[in-house]
């Protein structure tokens, strides 16, 4: 019976306004490139999952030369190219990520419409909730100012673990900080490899929340 329910942060509850996808789409298009709003969704999963790679081990990428935080950031729009089957020369790549971490500073978080009326539904059917999140705890700072605050009950980062997902090290400080069992838990999360592949790794249920339907050939889990 499950008793517990994490949730992953960011594409799952919230996500940036205006969206990343956009903000890239146009840092492309200021130097004539017109990529596919679904090869960027794609290279920003491919981004993500290197930089928290990079992001467990010491020094963290924010304590690195500024250079090494470029080679990181670069494979965003690396991978972005590589799902468009587009390619450019090393500088416009390196404009196209300096007018997208430009206008990045511009951003705030908002959450999906179907989150707050979810989370009211959980909360009825007596069910605790947690973030369990790659993201910096910083990032998570807006979380109460936008409504979180009566829902979750606690919340686990790979910055404070140590480990980010898929590795079982932060789903099992999760289970340890809610108090049950593997089988007592479900996580959902919108990342097939870091989320879906991490929580059945320690024998949490897992289910994927496929917003842009990415992942149409997923039958092995439950998929929204």
């Amino acid at each position: 019976m499950v008793k517990v329910v994490f949730f992953d942060w960011f594409d799952t509850l919230a996500r940036f306004e205006p969206p990343r996808q956009e903000l890239w789409r146009q840092a492309f298009l200021n130097l004539n490139i017109e990529l596919p709003l679904k090869a960027i969704t794609r290279g920003l999963l491919a981004g993500d999952r290197h930089f928290f790679e990079e992001n467990t081990k010491s020094p963290p990428v924010k304590q690195r030369s500024p250079e090494e935080q470029v080679e990181v950031y670069l494979r965003y729009p690396n991978e972005m190219l590589a799902a468009a089957g587009v390619k450019t020369s090393p500088d416009i790549l390196l404009e196209v990520m300096k007018i997208a971490t430009k206008r990045a500073k511009e951003i705030t978080y908002v959450l999906f419409d179907d989150v707050l009326p979810t989370l009211e539904s959980l909360k009825n059917k007596n069910l605790v909730m947690g973030l369990l999140t790659n993201a910096a705890r910083d990032a998570l700072s807006v979380q109460h100012q936008l409504g979180l605050g009566p829902y979750i009950s606690f919340v686990v980062t790979s910055e404070e673990v140590g480990a980010s997902k898929p590795s079982p090290p932060i789903f099992l400080a999760a289970l340890e900080r809610a108090g049950v069992k593997a089988a007592e838990a479900c996580h959902v999360g919108d990342q097939y490899d870091l989320d879906v592949a991490g929580a059945r790794g320690v024998g949490i249920s897992p289910i994927l929340i496929d917003r842009e339907n990415i992942y149409p050939e997923v039958t092995d889990c439950p998929r929204i």
